[in-house]
């Protein structure tokens, strides 16, 4: 029991701690590639999934028209999910302004509309967007500027979260997603990220593979690219903008069926995870993802031995007082949900084990048979 404990409580210290101060050492010991960047003016394709984003897409559309690239080499592509909304009229209203929508015959998810639609394209780059994240006006410069490095395969830019007063839940996934940019400028710096991002990543169209329409679009296709010995950089000039899941409920089954799809992913493309063929990006895949996904494990394993080892010193009765406490704010933390300047105390334990249960059940669910491939817009 002790050696389980300990084991539990180490794994789940590297994953947090541990592995940046790995990254860390490795920026220290020389490992940094840097990208030879340069400006270039290729041609784009801004490609916006939606299904139901009648609330929304006029606005996308009018920042993406509004984007500091020249009109002649960008091409806007929406794909509707066989939306049952006015997304489509809104749409089609701006095809004189060089937008294109592609509708679905049938509802398959975003990964479905990808794999029919991106081989079609005739541009360059294509860079993948979600109807309500609102881009920088210089995203497009600064994410092609990294193709000029021959290397480079997939360039991911960055999500922020707008808060509003009293939305504690954004205000959280600000904070986690903060901790997350700094991992993925340190892993950028050695080589690679691992995965994406669905708001703002782009590929070399000539690179793109098709997926599985159960496949997380946006972690599977960078981790196809990677497996081919191109990079995936993650460009910090390259921002956009969007409102987080408004609570904590819907943020847990968006978290939920995120580390489904992804799990899956990553069991399809387990090869990278052999540190003999893919040296420390496997290393990395196994500490931010895959032992990441499975802390809730340590937790619970952590707890249980703790418990059974009650009674046998001051020491662990210490300890099993502090898991203990932490899993008693965590609850209040639940039970203040919804309030305004919730203190620190209670919701960021709330928040970490909303996040970490939320990873498990995702999980579980890949093993009994849920797959997720279609989805719904989780601000509704």
């Amino acid at each position: 029991m002790e050696w389980l404990l300990w084991f539990s409580i180490a794994t789940i210290i590297y994953v947090y701690a541990g592995y940046p101060v790995l990254l860390l050492l490795m920026q220290k010991l020389g490992r940094s590639k840097p990208v030879q960047k340069r400006e270039v003016e290729p041609t784009v394709a801004l490609v916006i999934s939606a299904y139901n984003e009648e609330d929304v897409i006029a606005g996308k559309l009018d920042n993406s028209l509004a984007l500091d690239y020249p009109q002649d080499k960008l091409q806007i592509v929406v794909i509707s999910d066989c939306s049952e909304d006015r997304t489509d009229e809104i749409v089609t209203s701006y095809e004189a302004e060089n937008v294109r929508l592609f509708r679905l015959q049938d509802r398959g998810g975003k990964t479905v509309g990808l794999n029919q639609v991106v081989p079609q394209l005739d541009a360059e780059i294509v860079i993948f967007s979600d109807a309500n994240a609102m881009y920088d006006k210089g995203v497009v410069r600064k994410v092609v500027q990294n193709f000029a490095d021959a290397g480079v395969g997939v360039v991911t830019g960055e999500s922020r979260y707008a808060i509003d007063e009293g939305d504690s839940s954004t205000e959280n996934e600000n904070l986690y997603w903060r901790y997350e940019l700094a991992l993925k400028k340190m892993e950028s710096g050695l080589g690679s990220l691992v995965g994406g991002d669905g708001a703002i990543y782009s590929i070399r169209r000539s690179l793109y593979r098709p997926m599985k329409a159960s496949d997380l679009s946006d972690f599977v296709n960078p981790l196809q690219i990677v497996s081919m010995g191109y990079r995936n950089i993650y460009e910090a000039e390259a921002f956009s903008y969007e409102k987080g899941g408004e609570s904590f409920d819907k943020e847990f089954r968006r978290k939920v069926r995120i580390v489904n799809r992804a799990w899956r992913g990553m069991m399809t493309m387990r090869r990278l995870l052999n540190p003999f063929r893919f040296g420390f990006f496997a290393v990395q895949a196994w500490s931010h993802k895959l032992l990441r996904w499975l802390v809730p494990v340590f937790m619970i394993l952590a707890f249980a031995s703790n418990v059974l080892l009650l009674g046998t010193s001051s020491f662990y009765n210490g300890l099993l007082v502090l898991q203990t406490a932490f899993y008693l704010l965590a609850i209040v933390g639940r039970m203040q949900q919804g309030r305004d300047n919730t203190p620190a105390l209670f919701y960021i334990p709330y928040y970490f084990s909303l996040v970490n249960f939320a990873s498990l059940k995702g999980i579980i669910e890949n093993y009994t048979g849920h797959t997720y491939t279609v989805w719904n817009t989780v601000r509704q």
